[in-house]
Order: C-alpha cells, then structure tokens, then sequence
C-alpha cells in the first residue's frame, strides 16, 4: 500500500519534532551538567577557605577605632616612646593563706624560664617576641599575691607567627609552665590582663566556626525531613547552603587578608549561620513552588520555569534588603561592625547565587522523585482549595477574612504591651570581664588581681601632654577621684623622656580597668584635662573600651535610619506602592521593639546577665528588619500576583493559605540556625541568638500570619496606592473571589 504525499509530510513533520525535541533536551541536559560541574568547581576552591577564615581574624578593640578616635591617637603617639608595641600578660600569683619564704625562689624560676617558652606553630621560643625582660614580681600590701607582668611584643609576634597564634599559644605555654612550677607547690596561677583576655577570646571562638555550621546543618536537615518527610530533597537544600558559603569565603578570604575589610571571630561566626539560614529560606521559597507547579505541569521543566519566573523576584528582592541593610553598617565608625557588612552582605550574595542557580539544577537533575516518598503528582490540586477548611493556614485566612479589624487590633495590642518593657533592656554595657559565660582565666585572675592591688593595675590610662603642661597635668591627675597612681614616663622613677614635644603621664585606676566604674574615671579625665589645653589627650585600653561604646551609641542613631529608609525603597520598587511598603516598615519596627522587650523581660529575669553590648540593639536590628521583612516580602508578593486574577482582598486570603506553611517553616529554619550562635560562651552572641530566634518566630506567626494580612484585608485595593493594581486584568477577564467560610 503506497502512501500519499501528505502521510509522507506528516510523518516527515513528525521526526523532525522528534529530532528537536530531542536536540532541546539533550541543551537542557548539557547546561544542567555544567551548571553543576562549575559549582563543584567552586566548592572546590572555596570550601577550603571556609576553614582558613579563622587566619584572617582580628579581635582586639582597638583596631576596631576609627583614626580620629582619642584613644587611638593616644596609641599611635604611645608608640614613639617605646620601639615596641606591647600587650601585657598580668600573671597572677596567690597564696591565700600568705605567701611563704620558698615561694620567692619558685616564682624567680618562673620568671627566669618564661623567655624560653615555645610558641607551638612554629616551634618559636618567646624570648625574641618579648618586649622586655620579664621583671621581678611586684608583691601585694598583704603579702599574699604576687604580680608578675608579661609584655609581648604583639605586632612583631603576630607579623612571624600569625594574627591571634601568638596570644593564644602565649597564655596556653604561661599556664603549663606555671603549672610545672608552681601550682604543684599549692600556689594559684592565672594568666590575666589585655593579651590574656583576648587569649581567652581566641579559645572562645577557636574551632567553633565547623562545630556552628554542623550544628546548624544539623539543626536544619532535621526540620527539613519533617516539613518534607523526604531523606533525598533536605540533602539538596544542605549542599545549597554549603554551596554558596564556600562562594562567599572565595571572595571574603583575600579581601581580609589585604585588610580591605574587617573579619573577627564574632563576623566569622554570624556568616556561617547568615548563609546557611538565608539558602535554606530561599531554597524553600522555590522547592514550594516548584512543588505546586508539579502538580499543574507533566514537564518537570516546564513546571521549574514557573516556579523560578514566580520567586526571583521575590527572592533576589529578599536578598537586595538584606545585602543592603547590611551595607549600611558601613556608616559604623567601628572596624567590626564596619567589617560584618561587607562580610555579611557577600554570604547573602553568595546564598542567593546558589539557590537560584545550583539549586534548580539539583531539583531537574532529581525530577520528581526528589521529594519520594511523596511524588507530587499531575492533579491540579491547588493549595488555595484548603482556605476554610481544616488546614490550619487555610483557617487563619478565613479568620483573618471574617473579622479582620478584631485581628489585627488584638495582635497590635499584644505587640504594643510586649514593647512597654523596651526602656528595661539594660544596654549601657558591661565590663569586659563580664562577656563570658564560662569561667576563662583571665577573668578570674582579674577578680584576684583585684582583691590584692589596686584593680587598674598593668592597664594604666596613657595622657600625652607638652612638655610645658606636664607638671600641672600630673598634679591634676594624681588628685582625681578614682585614680591610684600617677607618674611620667614608661616607668615610675625613670627620668621622663620627650617625644616631639610631648611626655607621657600614666595612672593606675582604683576600679578594674575594663569596668564602666574605669570608664567613667576616665570620661571626668577627659573633661578635666582638656581644661588645661586642647592637646592633652587621653588614652590607654580603658578609654579604648570608652570610646567603642561612644561609638557604638552613634552608630545605632545613625544606621538605623538609614537601614529603614534602604528597606522602604526597595519596597516602594518591588511593591509599587507607597501605601504597602509604609504599612511593612512600620510592621517591622513594631515586631523589633516588641522582641526587645521580651528580651529585656528575659535577660533581667531569667538568664540574670549583668546587661548588655551598646551593639546588642544595633545588630538586632540589621537582622530582624532586613530578614523579618523577607517574610513580609514573600507573602506581599504572593498577593500581588493573586491580586491581578482575585482582587486584593481575595488574593490577601489565597496567598496567605499558600505561602503559610512554608513562611512559617523558614522563619524556623532561620530561627533554629541563629539559635546556635549560644553555642559561643559570650554575652553578646548569647544575646543575639535569642532575640533573632524569638524575633523571627513572633515575625512569622503574629506580623506575617495576623498583623499584615488582616491590615491590608481591611485597607482592600488602597494598599496598593498609588497604583491600581488589582484592577489591571485583561479585557474581559473578571476576578475570581476566594471567600471566607
């Protein structure tokens, strides 16, 4: 049987289909092997880094100080009278019952051996890296406690050996040789003053990094398996999250190494947890959808190219307020909180890059079986469909539709109430000895040191004054309430050295020299001297700690005006609305002040801490707004989209219905991440981890579910003032109504 010309067309226009169908899949599958293949590539690089960030950290407060700082000046003209830049090791030794004749001979051994001392990197003994001889113990009045000051030459030590190796290895190498010496003969030791401190810091946060993300990691593939109930996808959105920090360190590593931003152990850790809660909240945001689309869609391709048109704008909006909000604490006159913008800023970059990029690819290269067991099938079944049924988010919408004045008046009120107790939070800071929560040596040695000597003692406040105000500088300074001792030069009884005309005054304070008691000697010296001429200016590692908080309080009048108004005009862009953006911010706001204040409730009641960071306000701030506001952002452009086919307040109800479950479970996910900052023994990140956690939570559940929604159902198609949104449908095409049951 001969076939007629058009079978022959027909069947020739059916292969031809096929070889296009066939070429188009085979493109597709080759941009999905090399989408994946860069990214191991970039894994690759970048994952080592990660681990190497900790080489680049700087924690001490005064490379934090803007130039202009009077503390800094003072530290920069200190050093033209010395060829070293020193930082002291106060070892403190005690016998409580009265030192006895033969502990003379074991504490001069002590002191004889201490030059030999190996630092353990590089095999270093510290002799070389030590400012001066170790001098003879200084007894105390009681005769029971003998002070031993250890200077180390920090910058010549850190420039052979490394950023905070030398800190670390000198107070551990300290402590075992005392133990060697002179515990065994019933004699306590502790390894106190600045370098012990901030060898103390270095433990805190040493090795912590990996312990945080696993934890984190940890925390979030549990929550995923239980939204999902899928041992394949929670992987997907994991290596996601590794994925784009390894992403950011690439970029983050060198530009700390050449100094060119700031990196501490406090924004070493924040990133680690910012990164992996930010890819999981976008991860989620897209799987969500793409799992809707599934059940629309027989393509797995067809039904990605939906999801991912629907999300990047919401998403890459997320991220913008974040990176920009961040970007902000560049106005921080602070080097730390200066530094965590840009390195924050870039693990968002990073997080965004991989959720939209790695990610997608992931999900096509799984299909539908990455959520097996539960293979979303093609049965346009809608999630809209539970609105007043009995899903839970499907009757908060038709609540919410039912009585919306009563709902969003009751959240309000409760916010409102939650808010009143703001002026309780303690944040006129701590003594430095306060920030740990575990019980470190160079606190303890403090406490000692203390009890025996004056408790400024080894930490002097440094004036720098010309040489013609020299007398009467000194006369004034020995008068002053609250100070111990004065003298010129670098040691009492020297002969007074000149330096460009100036000299050097030294005073030992009666309080503890990182105590706010301490701080406030020397804010009354500032006054005081200043009196006598305007070149007299005073320093030391107290008014160091002074001018951090001074800094502090500026930055938090400064920066958080300038976040809010980044997060309204991103969006007044997004939204293209006034109305909308004006009614989040405010929201927001709202939700931050009602979160301080349950953390003041709780901070002074519960965990009894002896109060907080002048920052602590700040970095709430940053990351409740510029992360609560994703929130808001997710569902407020759900109902946008809803809007055009629905009308607002029906789109309000839908995108509310859909958006919950998954809204709900990233604010847990963020919640859960930032909750492993407590991992980290001190105050300020304790302190963090909770209000971010409860922060978020009461953001997803109270402002995002009830406050939001319920406003802008009664406001109707005015929030979208001053355009006219929900009324721009084709021609002919009327909205369909969702209404409350």
């Amino acid at each position: 049987m001969q076939l007629n010309r058009h079978d022959i067309t027909l069947k020739q226009e059916v292969a031809e289909r096929a070889k296009a169908t066939g070429r188009k899949r085979f493109f597709r599958l080759a941009a999905l092997v090399l989408v994946l293949f860069v990214w191991l590539g970039l894994a690759g690089v970048g994952g080592p880094l990660v681990g190497r960030l900790s080489e680049v950290q700087k924690n001490d407060n005064a490379s934090f100080l803007p130039k202009t700082a009077e503390s800094t000046r003072v530290s920069a003209l200190v050093e033209k009278f010395s060829s070293t830049h020193t930082l002291p090791y106060f070892v403190v030794i005690e016998r409580p019952g009265g030192l006895k004749p033969s502990d003379t001979a074991a504490v001069n051994k002590f002191i004889a051996g201490i030059p030999s001392l190996p630092f353990e990197t590089k095999g270093y003994s510290m002799g070389p890296y030590l400012a001066a001889p170790p001098a003879a113990a200084v007894p105390s009045a009681d005769g029971k406690a003998l002070l031993v000051p250890v200077q180390l030459d920090a910058k010549k030590a850190t420039e052979v050996i490394g950023s905070s190796s030398p800190l670390y290895e000198g107070a551990k190498a300290l402590k075992t040789f005392a133990a060697t010496t002179l515990t065994s003969s019933g004699l306590n030791v502790y390894v106190a003053g600045p370098a012990g401190l901030l060898a103390d810091l270095v433990t805190a946060f040493s090795g912590i990094d990996g312990i945080l993300l696993l934890v984190a990691l940890g925390v979030v593939f549990f929550i995923l398996l239980v939204v999902y109930r899928s041992p394949i996808l929670p992987v997907a959105v994991l290596m996601t999250a590794i994925f784009g920090l390894a992403v950011a360190a690439m970029v983050i590593y060198p530009l700390a190494k050449s100094d060119v931003i700031g990196l501490n152990g406090q924004s070493q850790g924040i990133l680690s947890i910012l990164v992996v809660g930010a890819a999981t909240d976008y991860s989620l945001l897209l799987v969500s959808r793409y799992r809707e689309e599934l059940h629309e869609h027989p393509s797995k391709w067809a039904a990605m190219a939906v999801a991912w048109k629907a999300v990047v704008a919401p998403v890459a909006a997320s991220a913008a307020t974040v990176i920009l909000g961040l970007l902000c604490l560049l106005l921080s006159q602070l080097g730390s909180t200066r530094g965590l913008g840009p390195v924050g800023a870039l693990g968002i970059a990073g997080a965004l890059v991989a959720a939209l990029t790695f990610l997608p690819a992931i999900l096509l290269l799984f299909g539908r079986r990455i959520f097996w067991p539960i293979i979303p099938r093609v049965d346009h079944v809608h999630s809209e469909d539970s609105l007043g049924r009995r899903g839970i988010w499907g009757r908060v919408a038709a609540m919410v539709g039912r009585r919306p004045r009563r709902t969003w008046v009751l959240a309000l009120v409760g916010l409102l109430i939650c808010a009143a107790f703001v002026p309780t939070l303690n944040a006129r800071g701590i003594a430095q000895s306060q920030i740990f929560l575990n019980k470190v040596d160079s606190v303890t040695g403090q406490d000692v040191l203390g009890r025996h000597f004056p408790a400024g003692s080894g930490s002097p406040v440094q004036i720098i004054a010309p040489q013609a105000q020299a007398e009467r500088v000194l006369s004034e300074v020995k008068s002053a309430p609250g100070v111990a001792l004065a003298f010129e030069g670098l040691i009492p009884g020297a002969p007074p050295k000149v330096v460009d005309g100036n000299v050097l005054v030294q005073a030992t304070l009666t309080p503890a020299a990182d105590s706010p008691a301490a701080e406030a000697v020397v804010q009354k010296l500032r006054s005081l001297l200043h009196t006598v001429g305007p070149a007299v200016q005073v320093g030391g590692s107290t008014a160091v700690n002074f001018d951090v908080r001074a800094s502090s309080d500026r930055d938090l009048r400064v920066i958080i005006p300038a976040i809010l108004a980044v997060v309204f005009l991103v969006l007044m862009l997004l939204l293209r609305s006034v109305v909308t953006p004006l009614i989040l911010v405010l929201a927001n706001v709202l939700s931050f002040a009602a979160t301080l204040g349950v953390s003041a409730v709780v901070f002074n009641h519960v965990f009894d801490f002896p109060g907080s960071d002048p920052a602590t306000p700040l970095y709430a701030f940053v990351f409740l707004v510029a992360l609560g506001v994703d929130y808001s952002i997710f569902l407020m452009t759900r109902v946008r989209e809803e809007s055009v086919q629905r009308g607002t307040r029906a789109g309000i109800l839908v995108a509310l219905t859909v958006t919950g479950g998954v809204i709900t479970s990233a604010g847990i996910v963020l919640a859960a991440t930032f909750s492993a900052l407590s991992l980290i023994p001190l105050v300020f990140l304790v302190q963090i981890a909770f209000i971010v956690a409860f922060g978020v939570l009461l953001d997803t559940t109270v402002v995002r579910s009830l406050l939001v929604p319920a406003f802008a159902y009664e406001l109707g198609r005015r929030v979208w003032w001053p355009s006219r949104h929900d009324r721009q449908r084709p021609p002919g095409q009327h909205a369909k109504h969702v209404m409350p049951r």
